[in-house]
């Protein structure tokens, strides 16, 4: 999940304080409090702190309720199985690779006979976690005390701890050479947030690349909106999304280079670049198909365009149109019943015609915002639809239509 500090600069120690408190919770009595405050509402918090504290050390309150609130964060991320057993920081909950992603990752890793991997920047365990399950040893490297303690307690606590070494280090001062591979997730949020500049990674990604191309196989998280350009030739980039989501693209080394795929959770489902042209723009059919994000990501529209037999309704836009319905995995399909030239009066009046009360409002190639057409429309009635704001053959669009089954 990317080392919290910086390299350039001397990693400051965490409050001894913080230690002492995160060391308290794995105590009876923090366990104790921990399975008290499991399904604890946030808006009773401060009655629940003052209760608790005429019974327990006030430190160990702040630290249990604290915790109780990230678990309750993770849960969307780990599942409620694994997120209430284990132990987060702040940035752990922020940064950590969802589990399904983590899960496919490890899969890929154990296909390739891999069998030890030394797991750089590895923050609060989740991918570690993924990996072990997966059968592969496990080194997990992070410069954070406090990352580095949860990441210890959390393989413990899911029973990993025979598969699973946790280290405080500096990543770049770690030997991998007796690991079958590297995976390194580099932190990409500063203090100012989320950094786009992959030479400003903590570390950077010219380290990573290099770190990459000493192990026999490797992986490396990257943010999804990584130039293309930027992918080194002996790679193969990767871009992935769960549930609709695109979650990060990865640069694997010592797979296929030059490859370029998008996989699709759950599934998962994958789809690998051919070097097709753009699709041809063609009139608008009767059926509009709107791809992945990671498929549009990594650039392969084209591929589902002819998966389709379909062609584009604009050379700029990335939304696919056929006669027939085709169902795919790679994206998602509606049927067009109605185009209009843009016109919230005639829009308005089409929606109050079909009593339309549930109204999904999606754009690309505009510059309306849906909230806002949303208020304005007041959409009222038994029925939904769903409307496009875009660009066909070049002139604005509203489109509108029903999901496919």
């Amino acid at each position: 999940m990317g080392q919290v500090t910086d390299h350039s600069a001397a990693a400051a120690p965490a409050p001894r304080t913080a230690l002492d408190a995160f060391d308290a919770l794995l105590t009876d009595e923090g366990q104790a409090l921990l399975a008290e405050l499991r399904d604890f509402a946030p808006s009773e918090e401060l009655a629940v702190v003052s209760r608790l504290r005429r019974e327990h050390p006030a430190e160990l309150v702040t630290a249990a309720v604290a915790q109780a609130r990230l678990r309750q964060r993770a849960v969307a991320k780990f599942g409620a199985a694994d997120a209430y057993r284990m132990y987060f920081t702040p940035g752990g909950v922020e940064q950590s690779t969802r589990a399904p992603v983590a899960a496919h990752r490890a899969a890929r890793f154990a296909a390739l006979g891999v069998g030890s991997v030394a797991d750089l920047c590895g923050g609060i365990g989740g991918d570690a976690i993924a990996l072990a399950r997966a059968g592969i040893r496990v080194l997990a490297v992070d410069r954070d005390p406090l990352a580095v303690a949860a990441a210890r307690a959390n393989a413990a606590a899911l029973g990993l701890a025979d598969l699973v070494e946790v280290r405080r280090a500096d990543v770049t001062e770690v030997d991998t050479s007796p690991y079958d591979a590297v995976f390194v997730d580099p932190a990409r949020r500063g203090g100012r947030g989320r950094i786009f500049d992959p030479e400003a990674y903590s570390p950077p990604l010219s380290w990573a690349v290099g770190a990459a191309r000493t192990a026999r196989h490797a992986a490396l998280k990257i943010a999804p909106g990584i130039p293309h350009e930027a992918v080194p030739p002996e790679a193969e980039a990767e871009w992935v999304s769960d549930g609709g989501d695109v979650k990060e693209a990865v640069l694997w080394f010592g797979t296929r280079p030059g490859a370029v795929t998008a996989t699709l959770l759950p599934g998962p489902r994958t789809l690998t670049g051919r070097g097709l042209p753009d699709p041809a723009v063609r009139p608008l059919g009767r059926y509009l198909y709107e791809p992945d994000g990671a498929v549009i990501r990594a650039h392969l529209v084209a591929e589902a365009a002819e998966e389709l037999a379909g062609g584009l309704i604009d050379a700029t836009i990335a939304y696919i149109t056929t006669d027939t319905a085709a169902p795919t995995p790679y994206a998602t399909g509606y049927e067009i019943t109605d185009e209009l030239p843009f016109s919230l009066k005639r829009l308005k009046a089409l929606l109050r015609e079909r009593e339309v009360g549930t109204l999904t409002v999606k754009k690309r190639g505009s510059a309306v915002e849906p909230e806002e057409l949303r208020r304005k429309l007041k959409p009222k009635g038994p029925n939904a639809a769903t409307v496009f704001l875009t660009r066909a053959a070049g002139a604005p669009v509203m489109l509108v239509g029903r999901p496919l089954a």
